[in-house]
């Protein structure tokens, strides 16, 4: 259907560019080394796993999967399918990694076996031939999820059909947990998805216990994913927690080494959430507990000989409180690090003191060090992300000052930094040990095109907007609007990054002024902000894309406002088939892909936090786009993978059969063996051309 050279092919078979590019990068405890992905070039999905000299800036392959695997394919079972569908992950090779409390020794799992990569000698693992010289296979039973050394090195642990096993250097491998019908040291679906946690145990400071997760998902009710296209194949059984049903059991015990397991207690009736753990050796475990309601948050100190909990701190709100990456966690001298609401923003907190001022909405912790806790956070402007130190005498040091940013940090000098702007392509990488500063190379391509945006505020709201035309447009020249937004909670699509403006501009270039705008519910502008959706996830952001829209209009008056589209992807779906529906005087077209239609058939963690358990509520009603398929004047197509395990495919069949029954003509394309991603190179590039030319066809 296109050519090789086409840009959606390119950007499908490059992953958007990113292919090529540093990824998981790790600084060891002493500063020396920097571990890190990358692939082989741009076009190359199979990650190895590479190490940077610090001070000299040699770069050393430390392992490469087709060594490994003797240049065969790489096998995945289903569940590591289904983990790296709860990623977003469309790589392969190494995927992931773990270290060693002193970074010397690595372990991962590549095509369900498991390996441990010996760091302590460069030269070994420098093989002429690149062949993982210091990489050994632990010969343990399959398949392996989640290896993880032992902070002494001496054991990994891993999870093996949902059992919880440590081998230890000398190949001896023990059973820690395992229960029929249970999974000990995994997450369940809704960590993974929507908590952001992808862990399900951790290792004790002086590596001879670990806090492990218990998970029993018998009460959860079964959906079956099936693909049509191929009706011998049996259809695939998801436990599927949806909102306002029963959720998974989850526990937590401490399990040593020597076979003694000891029971985490704590009111789980109350708070039946895990969120996440933290076990350092400045102090006891902590684990982070939550209410159904998700309006009261825990953490608790664990007594790892007693299983006994204390309470350390409790936050609250009226409506939800936000989970952050990276807290709690103990500092040095055991001072408590974590993140409070005040003030309409998101501040860090030590020992229960706000320390971060109202100006810096905290975003993620990204590390707590000997000189202080390294934070990302948006100031005045929701579309950077910057980097910021805050000390253990309260000072808050910038560490960026532009773009998008983030940093790995480890020993007293030793910091690695990523930028990424609208002046350059990608996020570059650069380490900083002492006075030497190093960049770490990427293998990615270059985009064949530049992309031209306009940043605006947008609006009385002052909505972050980015405006992009053809690049060949000339003024006075009509042109058809697109709507390209996700517009919806926990994520943004306006950020000062080039990259993410590609595909943006390839469509702008196909003959149309094209405009992203993140409105209400998204992040980066403080707690009032992303609290507009609760109780009704559409109002809020539908009503902002129509400002948005009608605010560039004045500002580009050859955007046409008679030939309007929006598309979108997933809750960006959601927002597409919304417009179409409910604004019919403003939006003439939409694309829907993988929309959710009726949020009671959405999980409970994402879905309740907003609307609440009672699925039957207004607020549900408020929501829903089943009743609104009346509305429906303009074209709408709706796409959806089969394979789809997150937002199910039922969702845009429900909607399309509430379209029938109204009399209403609309497009559905089923995406079959596709789940919520699109990696399939031939998919996503056609996907996009068929779009295109949908629009260009309803919009006259």
């Amino acid at each position: 259907m296109a050519s090789e050279t086409s840009f959606p092919r390119l950007a499908a078979r490059t992953q958007n560019f990113t292919r090529g590019r540093p990824r998981a990068i790790r600084v060891s405890p002493d500063g020396s080394r920097v571990l890190f992905l990358r692939s082989r070039g741009g076009t190359d999905r199979v990650n190895c796993l590479w190490r940077l000299d610090a001070t000299s800036g040699d770069e050393t392959l430390v392992a490469d999967p087709a060594h490994l695997l003797g240049g065969g394919e790489e096998s995945l079972s289903a569940d590591e399918r289904a983990r790296r569908e709860r990623r977003r992950e469309s790589g392969g090779g190494i995927v992931a990694y773990a270290l060693d409390g002193t970074g010397l020794v690595a372990a991962f799992a590549l095509s369900g076996r498991l390996f441990r990569a010996d760091l302590s000698d460069l030269a070994a693992n420098n093989a002429a031939d690149n062949a993982s010289g210091g990489v050994a296979e632990v010969a343990v039973t399959g398949p392996v999820a989640d290896p993880r050394p032992s902070p002494d090195g001496r054991w990994i642990a891993y999870v093996a059909d949902g059992a919880l096993q440590a081998v230890d250097a000398g190949g001896a491998d023990r059973v820690l947990a395992a229960e029929d019908g249970v999974t000990w040291g995994l997450t369940e679906f809704l960590a993974a998805e929507e908590m952001g946690r992808f862990r399900g145990y951790w290792w004790s400071p002086d590596s001879t216990a670990l806090l492990a997760a218990r998970v029993d998902e018998a009460a959860v009710q079964r959906w079956h994913v099936a693909d049509p296209a191929d009706p011998a194949a049996p259809a695939v059984e998801v436990a599927y927690p949806r909102a306002g049903t029963a959720n998974a059991d989850v526990r937590l015990a401490v399990l040593t080494l020597d076979g003694g397991r000891v029971d985490v207690e704590w009111p789980r009736e109350r708070f039946p959430y895990l969120i996440t753990a933290h076990w350092s050796a400045a102090g006891p475990p902590l684990v982070t507990v939550m209410t159904r309601d998700q309006r009261a948050l825990r953490v608790l100190a664990v007594n790892s000989h007693t299983g006994a909990t204390s309470l350390v701190h409790e936050e609250t709100d009226e409506h939800w409180v936000e989970v952050i990456p990276g807290v709690p966690a103990w500092g040095p001298d055991s001072r408590l690090v974590g993140t409070v609401d005040r003030d309409g923003v998101r501040r860090v907190s030590i020992d229960g003191e706000v320390v971060t001022p109202p100006l810096l909405h905290i975003r993620e912790v990204l590390d707590v060090f000997e000189r202080g806790v390294v934070v990302s956070a948006s100031a005045e402007d929701p579309a950077e992300i910057l980097i910021y130190l805050v000390t253990w005498d309260r000072d808050v040091l910038p560490l960026s000052d532009s773009g998008v940013t983030t940093v790995a940090v480890g020993g007293p000098d030793t910091t690695v930094r990523g930028h990424a702007d609208m002046e350059h392509f990608g996020m570059g990488f650069t380490v900083e040990c002492g006075p030497a500063r190093h960049e770490i190379r990427s293998y990615a391509d270059e985009p064949p095109l530049t992309p031209e945006v306009a940043l605006v505020w947008a609006g009385e709201r002052r909505i972050r907007t980015g405006v992009v035309l053809p690049r060949e447009h000339r003024r006075g020249e009509r042109l058809p609007v697109l709507l390209d937004p996700y517009g919806g909670p926990q994520h943004q699509e306006v950020l000062g990054a080039r990259n993410l403006w590609l595909e943006p501009q390839w469509l702008a270039d196909q003959g149309f002024a094209v405009v992203v705008a993140d409105g209400r519910g998204t992040p980066g502008r403080g707690t009032e902000w992303e609290r507009a959706v609760a109780g009704d996830l559409c109002s809020a952001p539908l009503q902002d894309q129509v400002d948005a829209l009608h605010a560039a209009a004045v500002e580009y008056p050859d955007l046409d406002l008679t030939r309007v589209a929006i598309r979108g992807w997933s809750f960006g779906g959601y927002l597409a088939a919304a417009a179409i529906l409910r604004r019919p005087d403003v939006f003439h077209a939409a694309i829907a892909g993988a929309p959710v239609t009726d949020w009671a058939l959405y999980d409970t963690f994402y879905t309740e936090r907003y609307l609440g358990t009672d699925v039957s509520g207004a607020a549900y009603q408020r929501s829903s786009l089943l009743g609104d398929a009346a509305g429906l004047r303009g074209e709408l197509m709706i796409i959806h993978g089969l394979s789809d395990d997150n937002v199910v495919v039922a969702h845009s069949l429900r909607l399309s059969s509430a379209l029938l029954a109204a009399g209403k003509a609309h497009t559905v394309l089923p995406l079959s063996g596709v789940t919520h991603m699109t990696p399939h190179e031939v998919v996503a590039e056609n996907l996009l051309l068929l779009q295109v030319e949908f629009l260009r066809r309803a919009l006259g």
